[in-house]
């Protein structure tokens, strides 16, 4: 096993000069103008034009993760260990969980994965959990984030099932107490979208549930992770907002971003299908240019199919999915201003 000293050096020559190297069936990815269009199927000469003149760098390399639902097949057929090591490879910095366990490769402690974590160069920086394991066990939950190393620790659940400003406000009221419980422990407590989040309240048809869970957490101890993705679905199905107003609104509440990609679709409800990233059109450039300061966010690659789909011309395989959306990641510039 490499040192974690070993491996940040790997890492800082292959991210040297700004260019990515993953491999020889991996081409250089272009900065992207209004749209995520792939960028790594374009010719190499083609993107290294399209590079040129860029401005500031939007999502830096040491913030740049990857939610592990994104290749969970992987890691239930090959362990964290074999996962941690090639995703450190491809240069991924951060780690989301999705849970803490490994299906078919056996038990693991957290001690364990934090030892793999910390043996690749790897820093855990959230997790998806259920809001009953943190209603019903919420010290273990902390002991964990603890163990691994992170600041953030949430759940990817609507905070309620109840789509009426009642039930949207009692909500409201226990992720506050999450949030307390974390913010005691040192730790932010956040709350992942989907699409329905944005959806009106059954009881009354003007008002936005995403508002009401917004207007009554308290931003000092209840954080947010946009899903950019589903906020996108949700203005296709819910118009009347812009996503990137949110996060403008307050910045600091949205510690964590999902960078999926999605490919517009008409026949879909959502309007979009999900995609790897580069592969789609949501505009990327402008959504994370109209946000001050590269860096204070972490970028987040989730793709939630990863396993079953990919790019024409490619293999199904989620580490190619997630090689390639790294590829693309690391090269979104703003433009220069």
């Amino acid at each position: 096993m490499e040192s974690r000293t070993d491996v940040n050096r790997r890492n800082f020559l292959r991210l040297a000069g700004g260019t990515v190297a993953v491999g020889a069936a991996t081409l250089a990815g272009a900065g992207l103008a209004g749209s995520a269009a792939a960028s790594t199927l374009a010719p190499a000469a083609a993107t290294g034009a399209a590079t040129a003149g860029r401005g500031r760098v939007l999502v830096p390399a040491g913030h740049i993760g990857i939610q592990l639902y994104s290749i969970r097949d992987k890691v239930s057929s090959l362990g964290f260990r074999t996962v941690f090591e090639r995703l450190a490879d491809m240069g991924y910095a951060e780690i989301e969980f999705a849970g803490y366990t490994q299906g078919q490769v056996g038990p693991i402690t957290p001690e364990e994965i934090r030892q793999l974590l910390d043996d690749n160069g790897l820093r855990a920086v959230g997790s998806h959990r259920g809001i009953a394991d943190f209603a019903n066990n919420m010290e273990r939950e902390l002991d964990i984030a603890e163990i691994l190393g992170m600041e953030h620790v949430g759940t990817a659940q609507a905070p309620t099932n109840n789509r009426t400003v009642a039930g949207y406000l009692a909500a409201a009221e226990q992720f506050n107490g999450f949030g307390e419980a974390a913010s005691a422990r040192g730790l932010k407590f956040y709350q992942h979208n989907h699409d329905g989040e944005f959806s009106f309240a059954t009881d009354n048809p003007d008002v936005r549930l995403y508002d009401v869970f917004y207007d009554n957490t308290d931003p000092r101890k209840v954080f947010l992770e946009m899903d950019v993705y589903w906020a996108f679905v949700g203005k296709h199905r819910y118009p009347g907002f812009e996503p990137v107003d949110y996060v403008k609104r307050d910045p600091h509440r949205y510690p964590l971003l999902h960078l999926k990609d999605g490919d517009a679709n008409p026949a879909n409800t959502g309007g979009y299908d999900i995609v790897e990233f580069g592969a789609g059109d949501l505009p990327y450039t402008e959504f994370l240019s109209a946000l001050a300061g590269s860096g204070r966010r972490h970028g987040i690659w989730e793709q939630d199919n990863a396993a079953s789909v990919a790019a024409p011309g490619f293999p199904v395989d989620s580490f190619g999915n997630a090689e390639r959306s790294y590829v693309e990641i690391r090269s979104l510039r703003g433009e220069r201003r």
